[in-house]
C-alpha cells in the first residue's frame, strides 16, 4: 500500500526536526566546549575551580579561587562556593565577542586594596587578563583565547563578605569587612569601560559593641571616573572607623563608645569632585585625660569631653568635599579631617580661644615633656 500523501508529509516533517534537533545539539555541544575552554583559559593562570559543569543554557563552577598578585593582604582576591554564568549562545556562537548575559557569584569573600596613593584596587589579575585580547598561553587551544569585546550584562553577589584593606590608614594595612553582604553591576563592556556601570552593594558592620549597615549605589564610568553615588552608613560602631575619623585627625584620645550615621551624595564629572555630607555620632564617648597632648578632633581631650557633657547625646556635623581629583594638592582624608574638625568644634561650642588655649597647653606640655626626656 502506497503511503498517503499526508503520510508522507508528516514523515518529512518529523525527519526535518529530527535533523534540526540534531543539529542544534551539536551547535550546543560546540558553544558548551568553547564556553568551558574559556573559562579554562581564563582561569588558567590565576585560578582554580573544583568542578566546571556546562548545562543548556549555564555554566556552572563550584570552589573557585582566584589568586592574589604579589603584595596583596590575602592570598586570594575571590573565593565563592559557586559561581553561574548564563552566556548569549548567539554571540557565543558568532565567536564576534563575549557576551554574558549573568554572572552569580555566591557564598563569596571578595577583598579590595587602597594603595598609599589612593588607587582602589578590585580583581587585579582578573582585570588585566579581560581587557587583554592576548591568546592565554595555558590555553587547550588558539580558539580559546578571548575576543577584544566583552561585556557582561548583569552580576549579582550573594551571601559574602567584602574584605576592605587601606594601606593609606596604617601598614599593615587597616581592613574593614562588609559582611552579609549583596551586590548588583549592570551594565560591564571591556576593554574600554567608558560606559554607566550600575552598582549597588547592602551589608552590615560589625563592631564591638553595635552592627551597622552600610549601603552604596550609583552609576559610574570606570573609564573617566565620573560618577553620581550614594553611601550611607547607619548605626555603625564608632570604633570600625576610628583610624579615618581619629588617628588621621591626629587624635592621641580613646573612644570608648557611641555609634555614627553618615550620608554622602558624591558626583564626578571631568576629575572634578563635589560630595556635600551629613554625619551625625550617637552617644559618643571619650576617656578622660589629664594629658594637654591628648587630642581629639584637633581639640584638647578635656575640652572635648567637658563640651559634650553638656550638649547631649547627638552631634550633627555638615560637610561638603569639593575639589580637583588630579590636583597633588587635593587630599580626600586630609579634605574630610578638616571639614570634620572645623564642624565639630562648631557643634561643641568650643570657641576659636578655646582652641588657641588648649594649643597653647599642648606646646607647654610638649616642651616640658622634652625637659623631661632631656632630665633637664
Amino acid at each position: 500500500m502506497t503511503m498517503s500523501v499526508g503520510k508522507r508529509v508528516a514523515v518529512s516533517v518529523v525527519a526535518i526536526v529530527t535533523v534540526l534537533a540534531v543539529a542544534a545539539l551539536a551547535g550546543l555541544y560546540f558553544v558548551q566546549r568553547e564556553v568551558k575552554e574559556r573559562v579554562i583559559a581564563a582561569l588558567g593562570p590565576l585560578g582554580s575551580a573544583e568542578h566546571i559543569d556546562v548545562g543548556f543554557t549555564s555554566i556552572r563552577l563550584t570552589n573557585v579561587r582566584l589568586i592574589a598578585p604579589k603584595g596583596w593582604p590575602t592570598p586570594d582576591t575571590l573565593r565563592a562556593a559557586q559561581i553561574t554564568l548564563i552566556p548569549d549562545i548567539h554571540d557565543t556562537l558568532t565567536q564576534r565577542s563575549v557576551h554574558v548575559r549573568e554572572v552569580v557569584v555566591s557564598d563569596f569573600t571578595l577583598s579590595a586594596l587602597r594603595t598609599p596613593d589612593g588607587t582602589i584596587e578590585l580583581l587585579p589579575n582578573l582585570r588585566q587578563l579581560m581587557s587583554s585580547s592576548q591568546p592565554v598561553a595555558s590555553a587547550p587551544s588558539a580558539q580559546a583565547s578571548l575576543p577584544a569585546e566583552k561585556l557582561i550584562d548583569h552580576v549579582r553577589f550573594e551571601r559574602g563578605t567584602f574584605d576592605f584593606y587601606d594601606q593609606m590608614v596604617s601598614q599593615p594595612p587597616y581592613k574593614v569587612s562588609v559582611t552579609d553582604a549583596n551586590a548588583t553591576v549592570d551594565h560591564i563592556h571591556l576593554p574600554d569601560l567608558n560606559e554607566p556601570t550600575s552598582v549597588s552593594v547592602a551589608g552590615s558592620i560589625r563592631g564591638p559593641e553595635h552592627t551597622g549597615k552600610v549601603t552604596f549605589s550609583g552609576w559610574m564610568k570606570i573609564a573617566n571616573k565620573d560618577s553620581q553615588l550614594t553611601t550611607t552608613l547607619r548605626g555603625v560602631d564608632i570604633v570600625m572607623l576610628d583610624p579615618y575619623l581619629l588617628k588621621k585627625a591626629g587624635a592621641k584620645t580613646r573612644v570608648t563608645g557611641g555609634t555614627l550615621d553618615l550620608n554622602v551624595e558624591s558626583t564626578v564629572r571631568d576629575y572634578h569632585l563635589h560630595a556635600p555630607g551629613t554625619l551625625t555620632l550617637h552617644h559618643l564617648r571619650l576617656a578622660e585625660t589629664d594629658n594637654p597632648l591628648d587630642t581629639f578632633l584637633s581639640i584638647p581631650t578635656r575640652a572635648a569631653v567637658a563640651a559634650l557633657k553638656n550638649h547631649g547625646d547627638e552631634i550633627t556635623l555638615h560637610f561638603v568635599l569639593d575639589g580637583n581629583l588630579r590636583d597633588p594638592k587635593f587630599k580626600l582624608n586630609e579634605s574630610l579631617m578638616t571639614e570634620l574638625r572645623t564642624n565639630f568644634a562648631k557643634a561643641l561650642g568650643v570657641s576659636a580661644e578655646g582652641v588657641a588655649k588648649g594649643a597653647a597647653e599642648t606646646v607647654k606640655g610638649l616642651g616640658n615633656a622634652l625637659k623631661n626626656l632631656f632630665g633637664q
